[in-house]
């Protein structure tokens, strides 16, 4: 998906094993050193993994997820990793758990497509960008409709 290969090497091998990722947020546009990036809806933590290395050790990388699951597999492979400039927070719907203009830029990788109040998601993610921030964003677009048969079903999202 056009990730840097070295970064893709340097990844431990337990970052894939719960990657659902449908695009690289990170094609979209440069991510300065020294930048503070929130990852909405941060699974396992690959792509904060990423944008650490893209905002160095004076940076910060924040991630949010709906499951305890996934926050806790993402801090774990964050500190397995070495990896010391993250926080990663729990919620409960598409409510970001941080102040107005909190961020320079905002990714999420396959995620927006599940929230079924994305109008919310969206002033959300305004919300916490800083003025100038950047959404940068992979997702799925439905470009037809589904047949009667696959709507609402859980195999419609991967059609």
């Amino acid at each position: 998906m056009g990730y840097d290969h070295a970064i893709l090497e340097s990844a431990h091998t337990r970052f894939f094993e719960s990657s659902c990722g449908v695009g690289n947020p990170f094609s979209l546009g440069k991510i300065r050193r020294g930048a503070a990036l929130l990852d909405v809806g941060c699974g396992a933590g690959f792509d904060l993994f990423v944008a650490s290395k893209l905002v160095g050790e004076s940076g910060l990388v924040c991630g949010i997820d709906l499951t305890e699951g996934m926050v806790l597999k993402a801090r774990e492979n964050l500190n397995l990793a070495g990896i010391t400039n993250f926080e990663i927070k729990k919620v409960d719907s598409e409510i970001i758990p941080y102040d107005d203009h909190s961020f320079d830029v905002v990714i999420s990788n396959g995620v927006i497509n599940l929230s079924q109040r994305k109008g919310i998601s969206f002033a959300e993610m305004y919300r916490v960008l800083k003025p100038g921030g950047r959404l940068q964003f992979a997702d799925v677009v439905l470009e037809k409709d589904l047949p009667p048969s696959l709507a609402g079903s859980a195999e419609s999202w991967s059609q």
